[in-house]
């Protein structure tokens, strides 16, 4: 049984070290779930809407463990926050298929030779979203960034920053792009009132 959205947002609050931090993870990936839900609704997916929602709602919960009770950052640990969600989530006893959405939704997708090669301070193996679910939550992730301010990318922004990585990364945001679409972000940023870059 898949946990309820007021399940979602209690462990979002369990785990946030400030309110500050709390609103800003937990809009994300509220915000994360819209587009997901925008992208399902607009070409008839049939993908579980449910474990959709799930995924995306607890995808970033282990950003919290990269700051201090203070709300500092520790530096250079962000690519972590997907193995340490994994572990919140373990340790709170949900399934491996629900955990799988904070470990695989980096970029777009990380390999074991990506770890290797770029000496990532993860544990050597595949981050890749596999299910159409983890796809879809992996993809609507890059329509928005918590940075400061928080704001809404477009499909060629994020395709600029990702091509950082290689073309193969590139590649991999087109093909999700030829599966899902393209979200309305205008329609988003009023909603949440976030800029567009």
């Amino acid at each position: 049984m898949l946990p309820t959205v007021d399940d979602i947002r209690a462990l979002h609050e369990k785990y946030a070290p400030t309110r500050e931090l709390l609103d800003l993870v937990y809009t994300h990936c509220e915000i994360v779930w819209r587009v997901a839900e925008q992208l399902l609704a607009a070409d008839g997916h049939r993908l579980d809407a449910g474990l959709v929602r799930a995924g995306a709602l607890l995808h970033d919960i282990g950003v919290y463990r990269l700051y201090d009770d203070a709300g500092r950052r520790r530096p250079d640990e962000y690519i972590r926050h997907g193995v340490l969600g994994d572990e919140i989530l373990r340790q709170e006893g949900f399934p491996a298929g629900l955990r799988r959405f904070c470990s695989c939704h980096t970029g777009v997708g990380l390999t074991r030779q990506d770890v290797e090669q770029q000496g990532l301070p993860l544990p050597v193996a595949d981050y890749v979203a596999e299910s159409g679910e983890e796809q879809l939550v992996m993809y609507a992730d890059k329509f928005h960034t918590k940075a400061t301010p928080p704001a809404f990318l477009s499909f060629d922004a994020y395709a600029a920053y990702v091509g950082r990585f290689g073309t193969e990364k590139v590649a991999a945001f087109h093909a999700l792009r030829d599966r899902f679409g393209e979200p309305d972000l205008a329609l988003l940023s009023a909603r949440y009132g976030h800029a567009r870059a």
